[in-house]
């Protein structure tokens, strides 16, 4: 579905990503991990078009990521960010339809796919005319979730969207976010820094360190096949983070 092919990014003579390869395979979800600063917000800047590399190629289902092109690809792509960036002049219901009421669909079109989408997100069909300062910090990510999806794109990109929830409400979005990215089949690229939410929803992992893939794969290859002394202290000091908060 997308393929990266020596993609650079720098700001202010800061490499952000070093020049690099990678693919995402269509239908499956893709989790970048790293610390702070090693470049995988970036990365999905760059997928989405909101960024543009210093090198290299992007290529979305055979199309070149360019200007010309980038209007039609974005409409493909849902976009979630940590907080949910939603509009607080908006009500959750036109913050949703922003993109649909600008291409012109009809009101009980969007009515429908509201409901849909409610019904989907497990989000109170009543709270749809709420602000988003009258609704909790999980309802308004389920708002953000519900306005990615408004469009029904191909792919879904998660930056860090549930980093500032306390634990009970991001363990229930954790589950509903897996059920969701199940059922619909979707390409998915999530961002996290947390080790356990990426084993969590990840079918790949991709681990950077200093704008680099440090190493891609499963779950099992980075506990147990570690491509670089890296990768095993990054687990170490999650481990280590996890146990200390448990006791």
């Amino acid at each position: 579905m997308i393929s990266l092919a020596q993609i650079s990014k720098s700001y202010d003579n800061v490499q952000a990503v070093q020049p690099l390869d990678l693919t995402f395979e269509a239908g499956a979800t893709t989790v970048l991990i790293g610390p702070s600063g090693c470049g995988k917000s970036t990365l999905l800047r760059l997928v989405t078009g909101l960024a543009t590399p210093d090198s290299g190629t992007i290529t979305i289902d055979g199309q070149v990521l360019a200007a010309n092109s980038l209007p039609a690809l974005r409409r493909r792509m849902g976009y979630v960010i940590q907080d949910g960036g939603l509009f607080p002049h908006l009500t959750a219901r036109d913050n949703i339809a922003l993109m649909a009421d600008h291409l012109g669909q009809t009101n009980s079109d969007i009515d429908a796919r509201l409901q849909e989408l409610a019904g989907l997100c497990h989000f109170p069909p009543d709270l749809l005319g709420r602000y988003p300062l009258e609704l909790s910090g999980g309802q308004r990510q389920r708002v953000a979730l519900m306005r990615a999806l408004m469009l029904d794109p191909d792919i879904l990109l998660l930056d860090e969207p549930l980093g500032a929830l306390d634990p009970l409400i991001r363990a229930d979005l954790q589950q509903d976010l897996r059920d969701i990215f199940r059922s619909l089949g979707k390409t998915v690229i999530l961002v996290t820094h947390d080790m356990h939410e990426a084993a969590f929803f990840a079918d790949r992992l991709v681990l950077m360190h200093d704008g680099q893939i440090v190493q891609a794969g499963t779950t099992d290859d980075l506990l147990h096949r570690p491509a670089d002394p890296f990768v095993t202290r990054f687990i170490n000091a999650q481990r280590r983070d996890f146990d200390g908060g448990a006791a």
